[in-house]
Order: C-alpha cells, then sequence, then structure tokens
C-alpha cells in the first residue's frame, strides 16, 4: 500500500546497525515486467519448456492507463500459472492464515497505487489484470526464449566484475518463513539506457550456485531512449557483464519502456538459468487479485523534501499448504508462488535481504550518476533520503517478528550508503541511496 508519511518517526531512540563484511549479494534481475496480457504457454510435458514459449490470448476486457499501458482483464483460469502440469484444470487456492502479530490497519484503494487506476476502473470479480506485452516489448528481448528471464552464466566464486552496485540490509544464519518490509518509492534519475535503479526484498535460500532459490518483489526504475533497447532488473543491460557476488549475468535488455517506477516480482528455483521469470510471464506466481497489476507503473511518487510514500509488502510461506503469499499494502492478497515451484524454498528461506541496486555502466570512464533511491545518501534523512521500515521476518511459529541481528552492508559506500537503526515507531529501519558519481565517488 502506499503510506503518506508527514513526519519523522526515525528521530525516535536510534541505533545504528553494524556492518557487515561481504555477503553474497544476490539479486540478478531483469526487470522485464511486460506482460502482455497474459501470455500463454504451448503444450508440452517439459516445465521449463512452458517458461519460454508464449503465445497472446484473447481478453475479456481491455483498460488504457495513462500512462500508455494497455491492461487486460482476463479469466483467473486461463492466467499463465495454469498451464503448468501441476495446476491444470484446478482452482486458486483460498487465502491462507495471516502470520501472527500481522494486524494491517485501514484499507488501501488500488487507484493510489498505481496509474492504471486513475481512471476508476478496474477489472470484474473473476479475472485479473495483466500488462499487455507489446511488440515493441518483445523486440527489445533478444530472442523469444529469453524474454521475461535472467539470463546467467555460472562464474569462479572469487570472479570480481565491476557493474551491481548495492546497500542492503540482511540476516542471515537461521530459517525464515517470511519477510515483511515497507519500502519508500521514489523516481530516480537513471543516466542511460544500460542502466537501472531498483529497491526490493529477497527471500533466499540454497548455495548462490546452480541450485539457488529466490522470492523477490519491489519496485525498478529505467531510462530507455526510443532507438535504443533498455535494461533489465538485474541482469542490466545489452553487453554489459555484471556480477552479483556468485553469479555473472549478461544483460539481456528487456523493459517497461518508460521511466516510472514499476511493482515487479519474480523467482527462481535454479539461480536464474532455465526456471522462473518477472511477473506473470511464465507458469509459476498465481495471481488471485483483480485492482492489482503486476508490472505495472507506481504512482503518486516521494519528493525531496517533500510528500513521502511508500508500499507494504508482505511475503510468507503458508503453514497449512507450504506455497509462498504476496500481500500488498493493508490486506491485500494479490497471489502466490506454489511450493513445487522450488526445492530449498519448499522448506524455509536462508536468507532474507532488503535494499537498493544500481547498474554502473561506467560511462565515459567515470562512475555512473544514476541515482539509488531518492539519489541522497542516508545521513540526510526523512523526506530526503529513501528508506526502508518496519523490516520483519516470519519464523518457523507463523510469527512476524522483529528482525534478529540486523546487518547492513554497502559494497560503494562513497557513491551510495546505508545507515540502519531501531526506534518504537518504525521498529528496524534503515536509510539508503546516493547520487552515484561524486567528488569522493569519481
Amino acid at each position: 500500500m502506499e503510506t503518506d508519511i508527514g513526519q519523522d518517526p526515525s528521530n525516535m531512540a536510534s541505533c545504528c546497525c553494524k556492518i557487515s563484511p561481504v555477503i553474497p549479494i544476490l539479486v540478478l534481475f531483469l526487470l522485464v515486467s511486460s506482460p502482455v496480457h497474459a501470455a500463454r504457454s504451448s503444450e508440452t510435458d517439459d516445465p521449463r519448456a512452458k517458461n519460454q514459449t508464449f503465445r497472446p490470448q484473447l481478453e475479456l476486457q481491455k483498460l488504457n492507463s495513462p500512462d500508455g499501458d494497455i491492461i487486460d482483464c482476463v479469466l483467473l483460469r486461463h492466467q499463465p500459472a495454469f498451464d503448468h502440469p501441476q495446476l491444470k484444470g484446478k482452482r486458486p487456492l483460498v487465502p491462507p492464515e495471516r502470520p501472527n502479530g500481522h494486524n494491517p490497519k485501514g484499507t488501501m484503494a488500488a487507484e493510489d497505487f498505481q496509474l492504471w487506476r486513475m481512471t476508476g476502473e478496474t477489472c470484474p470479480e473473476g479475472t485479473i489484470p495483466i500488462r499487455r506485452t507489446t511488440e515493441q516489448d518483445m523486440l527489445r528481448a533478444s530472442s523469444v526464449a529469453s524474454f521475461g528471464k535472467k539470463p546467467a552464466k555460472l562464474v569462479r566464486r572469487d570472479t570480481t566484475i565491476d557493474g551491481h552496485e548495492h546497500a542492503v540490509g540482511y540476516v542471515s544464519g537461521d530459517e525464515y518463513y517470511g519477510a515483511k518490509a515497507s519500502i519508500n518509492v521514489w523516481a530516480p534519475n537513471v543516466t542511460n539506457q544500460y542502466e537501472f535503479s531498483l529497491s526490493q526484498l529477497w527471500v533466499i535460500s540454497g548455495s548462490f550456485g546452480d541450485d539457488l532459490n529466490t522470492i523477490e518483489a519491489g519496485w525498478q526504475a529505467c531510462k530507455i531512449t526510443h532507438k535504443t533497447r533498455f535494461c533489465s532488473k538485474v541482469s542490466g543491460c545489452e553487453g554489459l557483464k555484471l556480477q552479483l557476488s556468485h553469479i555473472l549475468m549478461q544483460v539481456s535488455p528487456e523493459l517497461y519502456g518508460d521511466y516510472f517506477p514499476r511493482f515487479f516480482t519474480y523467482w527462481t528455483s535454479d539461480a536464474y538459468q532455465a526456471t522462473g521469470c518477472y511477473n506473470l510471464l511464465c507458469s509459476g506466481f498465481v495471481q488471485t487479485n483483480n485492482k492489482v497489476a503486476i508490472g505495472a507503473a507506481i504512482s503518486p511518487t516521494s519528493s525531496y523534501g517533500g510528500g513521502q510514500f511508500d508500499i507494504s509488502l508482505l511475503v510468507w510461506k503458508d503453514p497449512k499448504h507450504g506455497n509462498w503469499w504476496l500481500e500488498f499494502g493493508s490486506g491485500i492478497l494479490v497471489g502466490y508462488w506454489p511450493s513445487f515451484l522450488f526445492t530449498h524454498l519448499r522448506d524455509h528461506a536462508s536468507m532474507v535481504q532488503f535494499g537498493g541496486e544500481v547498474v554502473n555502466s561506467s560511462p565515459g570512464g567515470d562512475h555512473t550518476s544514476t541515482e539509488m533511491g531518492s539519489g541522497h545518501f542516508a545521513g540526510e534523512g526523512f523526506g530526503k533520503a529513501s528508506y526502508f521500515r518496519n523490516l520483519q521476518i516470519v519464523d518457523w511459529d507463523n510469527n512476524l517478528i522483529p528482525l534478529p541481528n540486523l546487518k547492513v552492508l554497502a559494497d560503494h559506500p562513497n557513491c551510495y550508503d546505508i545507515q540502519g537503526g531501531v526506534n518504537s515507531v518504525w521498529g528496524n529501519y534503515f536509510y539508503y541511496g546516493g547520487p552515484g558519481r561524486n567528488v569522493k565517488c569519481p
């Protein structure tokens, strides 16, 4: 949900979190959320093949968004998830029990969250809104098979290649069954079409080899030009090789085609190799909500010294069926990732991360001026620096609890930094971000 924050609760009895040594910062994306209305897969017995084949389908209703997006209302049973062999002929599950200690307050109007709802229209009950993938979206992809996915190439674990830069908070070393955070939303400046800026949460399990499982959600902004391909969420941009810790990503430029921050999801069960995709671009995430369009633009956004807006996201594992559910705002269930999609995440997560990331393509040999968060350093505080607040995890007994021993890490602190704290209003929180290139970050 988007919350308008009018004052700075982080002034209250805060204490800094400990800076950690480098850890595997897993985040690799291809922000290519471009749902064509629903893309349907061809008939095959191989679930991986189903993730890579798309054909348009007729919508029941078409809605035009002010930003140029087309939103198609598609029957629940016709969404891509139900092409999966284990879901064919089945219906979406009923909402699960929420984590103990989770008490959503008030209600959120979806039109306060995404541009396409500004017209007051929504999709009928029994359907879901899917952002239509256009011909231009497809042409920006390197191939139809790679559309909506992040190409990955495993490399030696001691390899170091510049590209992705992060400022994150994280917990690890225990069993985690979910995560929650409120994420401040901005429209950061992105220098060129080969770069992006994002803020998200990661629920992670497995090693940083080929068995990595992740569930991810947040917002991302990119920049494109009319005659060039544009960047993708974590894979980055065409011709640029990026390594996040143990995984090398070669960019596959696929995006939305504008500068708006967009709400996205992603999943993988094999380190971004053959499984997984953005949003609803393969047989995976099952959407159950008719008012939230995954991949659509977020509105409003925060302004420097002005109104502050954030979105609240909760991901947790249903104790009864084992599926991972996504909640947005004050109790709005978006849908779920079926447990059978995963290997390690069938049981639990071993790490949770929150934070920001940019791609630095080093234009002209200098550090990029692409902004992270608000484009201002953490020390500027509320109304000026971007934040994550009310950071929580879900434990083995389905209890939503404060983060134990939150650590923070900025791998290029002169360019983008992070400062953590805790108080009675925001709980565990941190400010993060920066302008990129500056006197100390040439």
